[in-house]
């Protein structure tokens, strides 16, 4: 017979509920002070109960809330995991996706690797460095 869990490590928890893909990338998240339990920074060995409220800090600055409403040790599937919290961030305003979209299109791009003499020399038109 299965014994009923009441208690689970914040860090194994974190990765069991799919919220982080590695259970060392969500002990280094709680050390980074980017997880707090019930309005309080947690460390990776903080016990997580059925009722407790997570406020979770992702990159890009996206802050997001979840209430613990199960527990698990072990891996499930994803859609399983889900089950095991119920998100209460509220929904972005039309104001933030807009923000959010224009980010990512003016955002920094990688290079697509080493520029061609043509770039080069339209790159030093363009500077004044050499005319043609």
């Amino acid at each position: 017979m299965p014994e009923t869990l009441t208690e689970v490590r914040l860090d194994v928890w974190l990765d069991v509920a799919c919220l982080f893909p590695t259970r060392s990338q969500a002990a280094a998240a709680c050390k980074g002070g980017k997880v707090d339990v019930n309005g309080s920074a947690a460390s990776p060995h903080k016990v997580v109960r059925p009722g407790d409220e997570l406020r979770v800090t992702f990159a890009g600055g996206r802050r997001r809330t979840f209430r613990v409403v199960a527990l698990s040790e072990q891996h499930i599937r994803r859609a399983e995991a889900r089950a095991l919290y119920e998100e209460t961030t509220p929904p972005p305003s039309p104001m933030e996706l807009e923000a959010r979209r224009l980010e990512r299109l003016l955002g920094p791009q990688a290079p697509s690797g080493r520029p061609t003499g043509k770039d080069r020399r339209d790159r030093e038109r363009f500077k004044g460095i050499r005319s043609r």
